[in-house]
């Protein structure tokens, strides 16, 4: 019972963190399963059946508070859907690890430039209602995060997030609701993969069910938070998200000396912590600028 109870916290930090940031569900509720010696495949089947319910009250959430790019959901659903599906499918031969660490460096500089965008050339006139996604970009993006979804157990949100992000243009609002709607299809796709590569019965529903109330409780107050977080604020920490993630799953790959880690990490914590502390300040002073100009115009 204690065992239950945990995992479904689990589920709620999980999805609080992935409906507020657009990624980390599959990440954590994964890495969490793995250290109860669970098999790749299987915890990571068992975490997407759970995402398919999560993640349908999640994109609720989302549409209610006005968070989503209907035009780019239906754009990223189909290509993902089949990276999903094809990667649930051919987990057990596929060598995803040695994929990791490439993604990982990607990311991480993606991740940077987020941050960096967001932090000193945000302006909220610069953001549009729609988001910049081609039909050319939407299938190559939606393949790639629905295959690494799959195979890793999450990748939908650290890959599609920080791309969509990084185009002139994005909300990061839009960015975050519009890749946890368009997940639930990807999570539909994986879990139909993994049962007819797995079976039924390979998953533990208890497990599943704990991370699916976890999920469901946190789902609308993720979504009201991303309502509510000023753009620039949300686009430093959703940055600083992707720099921390993808600097564990390069130190977890290349086996760095512990001490060598504490340090890391705690030089990414202190500069993210301040990076959000600058992006405050700085927008702080810029409103009261304006109200300053706007009191000498009357």
């Amino acid at each position: 019972m204690r065992k239950l109870i945990v995992f479904a916290f689990i589920g709620f930090l999980a999805q609080l963190i992935d409906g507020s940031l657009g990624m980390a569900y599959g990440v954590t509720s994964t890495t969490m399963l793995l250290t109860f010696g669970i098999a790749p495949a299987v915890a990571s089947a068992s975490v997407h059946l759970a995402e398919v319910v999560t993640t349908a009250a999640s994109g609720a959430s989302h549409i209610k508070f006005g968070n989503v790019d209907k035009q780019a959901v239906y754009k990223l659903i189909i290509p993902g859907s089949i990276g999903a599906f094809a990667g649930a499918a051919f987990l057990s031969n596929l060598p995803g690890d040695l994929a990791k660490p490439f993604i990982a460096i990607f990311l991480l500089v993606l991740g940077l430039y987020v941050m960096l965008r967001f932090l000193f050339h945000f302006e909220a006139r610069e953001q549009s209602e729609s988001l910049p996604l081609t039909r050319k970009k939407s299938i190559p993006l939606g393949l790639i995060a629905g295959f690494a979804d799959a195979t890793g157990g999450g990748g939908w949100g650290p890959i599609a997030t920080p791309v969509l992000l990084s185009q002139k243009g994005s909300s990061a609002r839009k960015v975050v609701g519009t890749v946890d709607t368009s997940e639930f299809a990807i999570a539909v796709s994986a879990t139909l993969g993994f049962f007819i590569a797995l079976g039924w019965e390979q998953v533990n529903w208890y497990w599943v069910f704990a991370l699916m109330i976890g999920g469901i409780v946190a789902a609308p107050i993720a979504a009201w938070l991303v309502r509510k977080l000023p753009a620039y604020l949300l686009g430093v920490l959703v940055g600083g998200f992707i720099v921390l993630t993808n600097s564990r799953t390069l130190l977890t790959t290349w086996a760095v000396d512990v001490s060598i880690v504490s340090f890391i990490y705690g030089f990414i914590l202190i500069g993210w912590a301040l990076a959000v502390g600058y992006a405050v300040r700085r927008n702080r002073v810029k409103a009261e600028e304006e109200i300053s100009i706007e009191k000498r115009r009357a």
